[in-house]
């Protein structure tokens, strides 16, 4: 259960004390997250090689589907229409790109930290 939380929280995989992110990244003001480059705590690397993080794009694929997934049935539960659904998907996914962009490569790191 600490692991789930250490992800939400974007702690360090290699020691779970240390941020991942220095910036968590605005949508509103379109600011991406950004990384350290190493863990404060335990000197981790986060990007193993290049390219480390190319994966983390279908992970970030398989949080947002769902969220959205999860929109549309209740904007549907609701009675909305199919436009003002697509114009509230769409607002959402914008606002939640931030967020799933650290909560994907978070869930990358985790998912290779053994190896």
């Amino acid at each position: 259960m600490s692991m789930i939380l250490n992800i939400f929280r974007g702690r360090c995989p290699h020691c779970e004390k240390g941020r991942i992110f220095e910036k968590l990244g605005n949508p509103f003001l379109f600011q991406m997250p950004k990384m350290k480059q190493k863990c404060d705590v335990c000197g981790h690397s986060f990007e193993r090689e290049p390219g480390f993080f190319f994966g983390a794009m279908f992970v970030s694929y398989a949080v947002a589907v769902p969220q959205m997934v999860v929109l549309l049935l209740a904007c549907k539960a609701l009675g909305l229409e199919n436009i003002p659904i697509i114009i509230i998907v769409i607002i959402a996914f914008i606002l939640l790109s931030t967020t799933n962009f650290r909560l994907s490569r978070t869930i990358w790191m985790y998912i290779f930290r053994n190896v």
